[in-house]
């Protein structure tokens, strides 16, 4: 474990390169301060934070809904904005919120369409592409539900679908899991895990659940004080793939501590949830 280390902007291997960002709400104090980090490409990185530090905030930053005051975000080793500049990401890099936001109206082939139609493919076209992948997302014969007849996981799913369809190679997942019971959670690590080894997406996911963050990811990226300036980075050496049977291994108990340790709550606090 130790401070995620510099890599240099042109790095070919790098999807998102963060540098210098600071941002704070109208007259409050920052959020952020000249904090940096990269993500290279295929890699699947967890960003882990008490409450109230502005985890949301930092993926509203990444997709250039919000402007930082200060700092670049580029994707891949090109820069894409800087300080000023109102350059949109979208179809560069797909955004899934903590809520899956499915349009009521339209069925589960359309909204998965959905962030392809808004990127200009034909319908006819954007639609193919989700009957061919509904199948591996474990959707197959849901095309013309509606999302009240869904559960919260296929909903979810669905989501996922389309943020992978409308966004570029760089994934945003803001707790996509925390409304859903414990074992429709569980179950759907899994099966995160299993899309994640096929398609290699690269990912930056937001969690409260410590063993969520190790079971997923190949690092750990930690806030511990606020305003957020620099990050602690635990890389994760679990073997893949992994299942939820990696969570009773010593090897992962090892690397829970560690992560404990980071956020300060030493051996006495084995919770789930950083809160």
């Amino acid at each position: 474990m130790s401070d995620t280390l510099p890599l240099a902007a042109t790095d070919r291997s790098l999807a998102l390169s963060v540098e210098g960002l600071t941002y704070a709400f109208d007259e409050g104090a920052p959020l952020f301060k000249g904090l940096d980090f990269h993500i290279r490409k295929g890699e699947f990185v967890s960003f882990l934070a008490p409450s109230g530090m502005g985890k949301t905030t930092l993926f509203r930053l990444l997709a250039g809904l919000l402007s930082p005051q200060a700092g670049t975000v580029r994707l891949g080793s090109s820069e894409e904005e800087t300080l000023g500049t109102s350059f949109s990401r979208s179809g560069r890099m797909g955004y899934m919120p903590q809520r899956d936001s499915l349009m009521p109206w339209r069925s589960v082939l359309d909204n998965a369409a959905l962030g392809l139609e808004l990127a200009g493919v034909r319908k006819r076209e954007a639609r193919q592409r989700v009957l061919e992948l509904l199948p591996a997302f474990g959707l197959a014969g849901t095309e013309g539900k509606r999302p009240h007849e869904l559960s919260g996981g296929m909903r979810q799913r669905v989501s996922f679908l389309r943020s992978m369809l409308g966004g570029g190679n760089l994934l945003l997942l803001d707790e996509p899991f925390s409304a859903l019971d414990a074992m429709t959670r569980i179950s759907m690590q899994e099966w995160l895990l299993q899309v994640w080894e096929q398609h290699r997406k690269t990912i930056l996911f937001i969690t409260h659940d410590i063993d969520e963050a190790l079971l997923l990811s190949d690092r750990v990226l930690i806030a511990t004080e606020s305003p957020v300036s620099s990050l602690k980075e635990l890389v994760i050496s679990l073997p893949r793939p992994r299942t939820y049977h990696t969570v009773l291994e010593d090897s992962f108990a090892e690397l829970k501590r560690q992560t404990l340790e980071l956020l300060g709550r030493g051996t006495g606090g084995m919770g789930e949830a950083c809160q």
